[in-house]
C-alpha cells in the first residue's frame, strides 16, 4: 500500500486562504459598521437654528450672558426637536439640564457690524450648514454704536436676508427689535437712531417675507429694563431669560 504523503506547500496554502477569508469578513463587518454609523451621522435633524450676531449672541460668561442657553432650556422643556448650529463654540461653561449637555454651536462675534457679519456669511454657511431658521441678533447695533451710516445698515440687513433666502428659500428669519442700552447710556441721539431702526425692522420683514420665507420681528425693545443689562448694552443672567422669552414665544409658532 503506498504511504500517505504530505504537501507542505498545500497546508500553507490552506492556511492563507483561511487568514484571508477571515480578513476579508472582519473588513466587511467594519465596512458595514462605518456605513451604519454615516448613515446615522447623516440624519436629517429639523429645525436646525443659527444664532446669529455678534457680542450678544457671543455671550462672555460669567461677565454677561447670551440669551442661547436660557433658549435652550426652553426648547428642552417643550419638547422639540433641534440642533444650534454656526461655526463658533461656547466658550462658557454651562450646567447640563435634563440630562444633556448645552449645544455650543452659534454665529456671534463680539464687535461685528452688520458689514462684517454679511461678508463673512457665505464662509459661514459652506462651513455651517444652511439654518432653516436664523436668529438675527440686534441687527445693525455695533453699526449704530461706531456711528456707521445709518442707510448702509439697513442694505446690509437686507442683503443678508437674501443671502440666507438664496441659501434656503424657505428659511425662517426672526429679526430682533434690538432691545436699548442701560438708560444712562442712551443719549437722545442714540435713543432716536434705536428707535428708528425698532420701526424699520418691521418694514424690512414685511418687505421681505415671501410666500416662503418668513421674516418676523421679534420685539425685544418694549418692557426691556435696565435690570436686563450687566453693562451698558450686555444681558445679565436675567435679562437673557428675557430675551429667550421673547424668541421662545415666536418660535413656538414656527418649529416643526
Amino acid at each position: 500500500m503506498p504511504s500517505c504523503i504530505e504537501h507542505p506547500d498545500l497546508s500553507h496554502l490552506l492556511l492563507v486562504m483561511f487568514c484571508t477569508c477571515l480578513l476579508l469578513g472582519c473588513q466587511s463587518g467594519q465596512l458595514r459598521q462605518k456605513n451604519a454609523s454615516e448613515e446615522e451621522n447623516t440624519i436629517d435633524i429639523p429645525n436646525k437654528i443659527m444664532p446669529l450676531g455678534a457680542s450678544r449672541v457671543q455671550g462672555f460668561s460669567p461677565w454677561f450672558e447670551s440669551y442661547r442657553y436660557e433658549l435652550w432650556k426652553d426648547l428642552i422643556d417643550g419638547g422639540w426637536e433641534f440642533d444650534y448650529i454656526g461655526t463658533e463654540t461656547e466658550t462658557g461653561s454651562y450646567p447640563n439640564y435634563e440630562g444633556l449637555a448645552f449645544d455650543p454651536d452659534h454665529q456671534g462675534h463680539g464687535g461685528w457690524t452688520s458689514g462684517q457679519i454679511h461678508d463673512n456669511l457665505e464662509l459661514a454657511l459652506n462651513e455651517a450648514g444652511t439654518p432653516d431658521i436664523v436668529l438675527f441678533s440686534s441687527p445693525g447695533g455695533n453699526d449704530i454704536l461706531d456711528g456707521l451710516l445709518y442707510k448702509n445698515i439697513v442694505e446690509n440687513i437686507n442683503d443678508i436676508i437674501d443671502l440666507f433666502q438664496d441659501r434656503n428659500p424657505e428659511i425662517v428669519i426672526l429679526i430682533e427689535q434690538l432691545a436699548p442700552g442701560k438708560t444712562s447710556f442712551m443719549t437722545p441721539e442714540l435713543t432716536a437712531i434705536f428707535d428708528q431702526a425698532v420701526l424699520d425692522v418691521e418694514t424690512i420683514a414685511q418687505e421681505q417675507s415671501n410666500d416662503d420665507s418668513q421674516v418676523i420681528p421679534v420685539n425685544m425693545y418694549d418692557g426691556f429694563q435696565d435690570r436686563y443689562l450687566s453693562d451698558d448694552i450686555h444681558y445679565s443672567e436675567e435679562g437673557a431669560k428675557f430675551i429667550a422669552e421673547r424668541y421662545y414665544e415666536v418660535l413656538q409658532t414656527v418649529l416643526e
